[in-house]
Parts: structure tokens; sequence; C-alpha cells
């Protein structure tokens, strides 16, 4: 194990900026330190914390898909929560109305969809806007560092809460470099202060560093369910199960009407590198399909720096969308691809052209702002 330490534990060295200060913070389970003690407790013992905010699953991180907290004030501290439905609006500038800098503290899972990128946007603009501060305390990628993959959003057709700028699927940063990012590329204004990692390096997956691991929301149980989530995310949009109300969350897909045999065969005869496909049943105890056997693949990852997730759920797709009972929300669907690839012939070949180009020309820019 790879000893690092993550921003929340490096918080002394942002001490010049948070003493005196009236502090906004948003954060949600997974803003801990490596002895398990949440940032926002740390800040609250020893500087003046005026406001908390919490992303999509709460302040603690105990909710579901879609779901917001209706907190009013947290439980252990008396600060007033607000929760930022639909990138905040009015919640957010009360939140930041009566502070003077704010923190930003959760672990991201390094994949474009995950919509705590987008709070954190929002963040950013609002204290651009106010003349506020922004820390980001650092987290590793921890789905690494050092891959890129998916194609680049569509940001004029696809721009949503759930992917807002033309970035990879997987863009191999971490939160900071990606506030960074933002922030420059964009043109936020944002006065931006990062906290980085320590001992981190660019090819670590999480489970290969002492850190604690916090499921970042309710169904990233794992790093592999992480990496897998790059791919799977996708069914999310149609009535394919991802994978939830199991204990294998999109590690998992498949419906009642999916004849698993078939869809292994195929599977099997892409000769994906990194992944094998088993055929499995499975039943939702909540979500799509509740109570219903379901056919389908557990994607097993067998080699992480080989495998494409995205390119495997591309494969899977295929087959899926063959099935009469199969529906799908395209735009829901291409939000989370991206573009509307998915609509058309879906070319393995064309796909993985497309993703080699387009992730060395995002990592181009990338560069400048990377920190580790």
């Amino acid at each position: 194990m790879v000893r690092v330490l993550n921003g929340a534990d490096r918080l002394g060295t942002a001490d010049r900026l948070l003493r005196g200060r009236r502090i906004a913070m948003l954060t949600s389970a997974s803003g801990v330190d490596k002895s398990g003690v949440p940032t926002y407790i740390k800040i609250w013992q020893k500087y003046n914390l005026v406001a908390l905010m919490a992303p999509e699953h709460g302040i603690s991180s105990n909710l579901q898909d879609g779901g917001w907290g209706s907190e009013t004030r947290d439980m252990y501290t008396g600060t007033p929560v607000y929760n930022l439905r639909a990138g905040g609006g009015e919640a957010l500038e009360t939140a930041l109305s009566g502070a003077d800098i704010a923190v930003y503290d959760i672990q991201d899972v390094g994949a474009r969809f995950y919509t705590y990128l987008y709070n954190l946007t929002d963040l950013m603009h609002r204290c651009a806007g106010l003349g506020i501060p922004l820390i980001v305390l650092d987290r590793i990628n921890p789905i690494s560092g050092g891959m890129v993959q998916g194609l680049l959003l569509d940001e004029e057709k696809y721009s949503s809460s759930i992917g807002r700028y033309s970035i990879p699927t997987r863009y191999g940063l971490t939160v900071g470099e990606f506030a960074r990012y933002i922030n420059g590329e964009k043109k936020v204004g944002c006065e931006l202060h990062v906290i980085p990692c320590e001992g981190w390096q660019r090819e670590l997956y999480a489970d290969l560093t002492d850190l604690l691991w916090v499921n970042p929301s309710p169904n990233i149980p794992s790093v592999n369910a992480a990496i897998n989530y790059t791919g799977t995310c996708i069914f999310e949009a149609t009535n394919i199960s991802e994978g939830r109300g199991t204990t294998r969350p999109f590690d998992m897909v498949g419906a009642p009407f999916v004849n698993p045999s078939l869809l292994l065969d195929e599977l099997r005869s892409y000769e994906l590198d990194g992944v094998v496909f088993r055929r499995v049943h499975f039943t939702p105890q909540f979500g799509k399909h509740t109570g219903q056997v379901c056919g389908g693949v557990e994607l097993h990852i067998t080699d992480r720096d080989a495998y494409d997730p995205v390119l495997a759920a591309l494969s899977v797709f295929r087959h899926m969308r063959r099935y009469p009972e199969f529906t799908c929300r395209e735009e829901g669907l291409c939000k989370r691809f991206g573009t509307d690839f998915l609509l058309g012939g879906c070319d393995v070949g064309l796909y993985r052209a497309m993703s080699r180009s387009q992730a060395k020309k995002f990592w181009v820019r990338a560069s400048e702002y990377l920190l580790y």
C-alpha cells in the first residue's frame, strides 16, 4: 500500500485562508480524513463554519440516485444545510450570502457524468460572481489519473447537469485538476486554491493506497464498480438494469427479456481486452425490474490498464437494443455518452479511432493544469 494524503489530511496548509473567515462548505459522506473524521467537523471545531451545502444523495450520501436531503440543520454541528438540487439556484445563493470563503471536499469517481462535478462548477461560478475565494481539498482519482477513454461531450447539444463540458467520459484528472481546467479553459474567474494530495502518482488506483474507501455515492461500493460505472452508466437511460438493487451495481447489466447465453456469445466474439464476461441471473431489490429475475452478464475486470469500460458497455448496448422490448430515453442516453453515437451503428472500430483521437486532443489541453 502506498501512503497517500488527500487535501483533507493537509487542512492545516489552508489555515491562513480559513482563519477569521465565515466558511460555507460543499461536502458529503466521502469528505473525510484518513481517520474517518468528516472534514466539515474538523473545520467546525477549529474555524467558523456557517453553512453546509449538500449534493445529490444528501449530506450523508444515504439517498439513492436523484435523491436530495431534506435536512435544514446538521445533526452534529447545528450548521444550516442547503441541498443543491438542480445546480442549487436559490439554495446556493443563500448558503454563500453569509460566507467569506467556500470549501469543497467530495470524492469524485473519475466519470464525466458524476453530478458532483457540476455542483463544484456551479459553486465556482457563484464564488467568482461574489468575489469569494474557493478552496478545493483535492482527492485522488480513484480509477487512476493515467487513463482517458470515451468520447468528448458535444456541449452544443448535450450539456446538462450530468455532463456540462467537452471532456471525455473517463477524463483522468483529480477533482482539483478538473477545477483548475474548467477555471482556465472556461475563463470562470474564480479565485481558486487547490490543496493538493501528497504521495499520489497518476497510475495509482484507490485500492493501491492506504486511503479509506468511503462510497462516493450509494451504488459505487468499490474501485472496480467505479471503473465499470464509466461504461455501464449509459444503461440508466434505458430499461436495462445497471445492477442497482443488487450487491454488484454497475458490474452487472440485464433485464427479464434478455437471453444471457446469446449476449455472452456475442460479447466473447469481440475479444475485448482486460475483461471477462460471465452469464448471470439477478433479481433487483429496488430500481428497475424490482423482484424480477433478469438475465445478463457481469463484467469482471482482469486487467485494468488494458480495459476500456466504455467500449465494453457499447458492445453490450449493441446487443441489448435488438430486443423488441428494449426502450431508451434518447436524450438521456446521448447526455451520458456525450454524443449521438449510440443512435447510429455503434461501430466498434470507429469508436476506438475517435476515442484515441479525442483523448489526445483533450490531454494536450489538460496537461497545463496537472498537479501530479
